[in-house]
């Protein structure tokens, strides 16, 4: 009977060590999954992050395109805008230049068919003697030639220098040459007709005759 007590006590023993064992074995399965679990939860979560900043950096990607498009848009706007604003001022300036030209022109016509008047005027008052010059309708003709000349000289019309200068191509035209104690070879010494200019362009050139 003892030695049956004896075995059983052993076996209780032994059982209760194997049971010990057994819950420590589960207690370290269970911390090893756990573990294991966190693990892989670490691994998902940082996958997720992973693809998070993916897709964000796909998405910056994309809106980084879609700026770089707008930029190239804005860019070429701009271009086109410089542009335009160049060759409407190119535009302008040749429509002011056009109109100076059509203006000087013009001017230059009007002024042309007035010199002829002029022209009488001054061989008119050339005969007239200093006491014919008192009587008051010489005296009122020659104001009114005054009054004509200077508004010719308000609109920019000159008379240009002849007699005692030299002969200038772009200014006189000679008709003769003529002999001159006064004046030496190539200077103008006599006037037939008086020349003008309006502004810096010639109307009519001197009608002159050349010191040989």
């Amino acid at each position: 009977m003892s030695d049956t007590n004896q075995k059983i006590d052993s076996q209780e023993e032994e059982l209760a060590e194997h049971l010990e064992e057994t819950a420590e074995e589960l207690d370290e399965a269970e911390v090893l999954t756990e573990e294991t679990e966190e693990t892989e939860a670490d691994q998902d979560h940082q996958e997720e992050e992973k693809e998070e900043k993916e897709e964000k950096k796909s998405l910056f990607g994309k809106k980084k395109e879609k700026k770089d498009k707008k930029q190239e848009q804005i860019e070429d706007l701009t271009d086109k805008l410089k542009r335009s604003m160049a060759e409407f001022d190119n535009f302008r300036k040749r429509t002011e230049k056009e109109k100076a030209q059509m203006y000087e022109i013009g001017a230059r016509e009007v002024i042309d068919k007035i010199l002829p008047v002029v022209d009488n005027f001054e061989r008119a008052f050339q005969g007239v003697t200093e006491e014919e010059k008192q009587d008051p309708f010489i005296s009122g003709m020659d104001m009114v030639f005054k009054q004509l000349m200077t508004a010719l000289e308000a609109l920019g019309v000159t008379a240009i220098e002849a007699v005692g200068t030299e002969f200038n191509p772009d200014l006189h035209n000679a008709v003769m040459q003529t002999a001159s104690e006064e004046y030496e070879s190539g200077i103008i010494a006599q006037e037939l007709q008086k020349g003008y200019k309006y502004k810096e362009s010639v109307v009519r050139h001197s009608m002159v005759a050349v010191a040989e």
